[in-house]
């Protein structure tokens, strides 16, 4: 077995043992995008792109799970005749991709991947890429990012997550 495969058998293991209960704990008092030193799981972010070097850093977003509710109107229907919840139609990956983007403007969202998640929030660490830094830059295999035409990508929807929304097509509730 090699080593990338063995860190995954063992990230499943430990996902179900009292150490996962007390890191999302700590998690939970935690801001909801602090930017990490290492991937909580090495060989999702690895096979997502993340490489050990400067210009790529890593940031565990906060989304918080279930629809959310509609915007009521001042006037209009009787409000018993609405409902009070809906789905987007977007993943909540896709959902922290866009908001990690917003919270770090000079970066470039490259993928993400789940790293936990409780009875309130999910947890999903974001690989970002920093196009202006010379490391980067002069990187023969990630310095596509670097062209205008690669800028927010996470917005146009060429991110992974972006991808499997627009393939799948996004079911909601109610649709079949």
């Amino acid at each position: 077995m090699g080593f990338y495969k063995y860190l995954k058998t063992s990230f499943n293991r430990s996902n179900k043992t009292p150490e996962r209960k007390e890191r999302m704990i700590q998690w939970r008092s935690e801001p909801a995008f602090l930017r990490v030193e290492k991937p909580t799981r090495l060989d999702s972010a690895r096979s997502l792109g993340y490489k050990a070097k400067e210009g790529f850093v890593i940031v565990r977003a906060r989304v918080k799970k279930g629809g959310r509710k509609r915007p009521r109107p001042n006037k209009g229907r009787k409000p018993s005749k609405q409902g009070v919840h809906f789905t987007p139609g977007k993943s909540k990956r896709l959902i922290t991709e866009e908001r990690v983007q917003r919270k770090y403007p000079n970066m470039e969202v490259l993928n993400s991947y789940w790293a936990g998640n409780d009875g309130k929030h999910v947890w999903y660490e974001v690989i970002l890429v920093d196009p202006m830094h010379p490391q980067i830059q002069s990187d023969k295999n990630i310095n596509w990012i670097c062209d205008k035409q690669h800028t927010r990508r996470v917005n146009r929807g060429l991110t992974s997550a972006a991808k499997r929304m627009r393939t799948q097509g996004h079911k909601t509730k109610r649709g079949k």
